[in-house]
């Protein structure tokens, strides 16, 4: 099973990418996958936790995602309070939202770091700060854990008609930029 923690904050569509990528696994990429929230003061840009789970086998542990294989965080100041990497597992990815490089963090625990500057792909693209899209992207693109089109075809399912050209080319621009794609 791969078991994944998003760190956001309210607002910024941290739970929403954690649904995007447990419906492109599940429904449209033929696995069982989980995706639920933990919320602290339910405010706008308050510290929100979202988890995706994903096996192959159906899932039957609905508890908080305690271990993890990736931890993705959306917003990089939320490192200043909170330990992102508490629980992640040895060899474990963490994806941070980020302009900075890997080794500017100073991570000292045996993971894979990757930085993605997804603040400035969201301006580009969207037009607005959000980056949920942009990481789902970076994510699908560092894992393999779900195919791009699965993840379009969430987005569809998902987001509202106006938004959703946006968010996939979003989602594009970070996969490629990961994979070292120019457009």
């Amino acid at each position: 099973m791969i078991e994944i923690r998003w760190h956001g904050r309210g607002g910024h569509g941290g739970f929403t990418a954690a649904r995007l990528l447990g419906l492109a696994a599940s429904v449209y990429g033929g696995n069982y996958a989980q995706a639920f929230p933990s919320f602290g003061p339910e405010r706008r840009g308050a510290h929100v936790l979202g988890f995706t789970r994903i096996d192959s086998q159906p899932i039957n542990d609905h508890s908080q995602v305690y271990n993890c294989d990736y931890v993705i965080v959306l917003d990089e100041t939320l490192m200043e309070t909170f330990d992102v990497t508490k629980g992640i597992k040895e060899g474990g990815l963490l994806l941070i939202n980020s302009s900075k490089l890997p080794q500017d963090f100073n991570i000292q625990k045996n993971i894979k770091v990757h930085t993605l500057n997804a603040g400035q792909i969201a301006e580009e693209v969207l037009g607005v700060p959000i980056v949920n899209t942009v990481m789902l992207g970076a994510i699908a693109a560092l894992t393999g854990i779900v195919e791009l089109d699965a993840v379009y075809q969430a987005i569809d399912e998902v987001m509202a008609p106006e938004i959703r050209d946006r968010n996939k080319k979003a989602v594009e621009v970070a996969y490629n930029s990961i994979k070292g794609v120019s457009l």
